[in-house]
């Protein structure tokens, strides 16, 4: 009888062995992923970004004549500003030529200061003047692409003359179409096969 209680113990105890290398093994494989995911987002956080958007523009924005993506054509989405951008496949809604800027702010909520967040255009510039604005220059952003950027105060990091599209797309992790999203350069962007 002694020898039946310390075999099952032995068993129980081999189990929770078992269990518990497996349940590390997914915590570092979890942590795996997250890490990947964040260099693919190049450390930014995007989880107040508003994805979807209204569709509207700023003034004197101008569409592109002769853009490598033609409205209602689709692409492939190369980067990620967010999760489940990249690889996603997009519908080109709208493009426009103009300067996009990478930029660092401290939102107007509270919370982290915002590195090099991609993309605002010149368009989306209080008192803008010319393009392109030199980086280190600070400027007014007059557009909610995230909670906390609208009215703030920003340093401009790049500077980029180029195409910008509007694009729709659906998450590679699932979940609603986003539309309208605002913005994706030309570069971000590859043919859909």
């Amino acid at each position: 009888m002694l020898n039946k209680r310390i075999a099952v113990l032995l068993l129980f105890a081999a189990l929770f062995l078992v269990l518990g290398a497996c349940a590390n093994a997914n915590d570092e494989n979890t942590e795996s992923t997250e890490e990947n995911t964040n260099e693919d987002m190049e450390g930014m956080d995007h989880s107040n970004m508003d994805m979807s958007s209204s569709g509207e523009v700023p003034e004197g924005l101008k569409t592109a004549e002769n853009p490598k993506y033609e409205v209602g054509s689709k692409a492939i989405i190369t980067d990620a500003h967010m999760e489940g951008m990249k690889g996603a496949e997009a519908t080109i809604v709208s493009a426009y030529d103009t300067t996009v800027y990478t930029i660092s702010y401290t939102p107007t909520t509270g919370g982290e200061r915002v590195e090099n967040h991609k993309w605002v255009i010149h368009e989306e510039l209080q008192d803008a003047g010319e393009a392109p604005i030199e980086p280190g220059t600070e400027v007014t952003v007059n557009a909610d692409h995230m909670e906390g950027m609208e009215g703030v105060t920003a340093e401009i990091d790049t500077a980029e003359k180029t195409t910008v599209y509007m694009v729709d797309f659906t998450p590679t992790t699932g979940g609603e179409e986003i539309k309208n999203h605002k913005w994706v350069t030309e570069s971000e962007l590859s043919p859909a096969e």
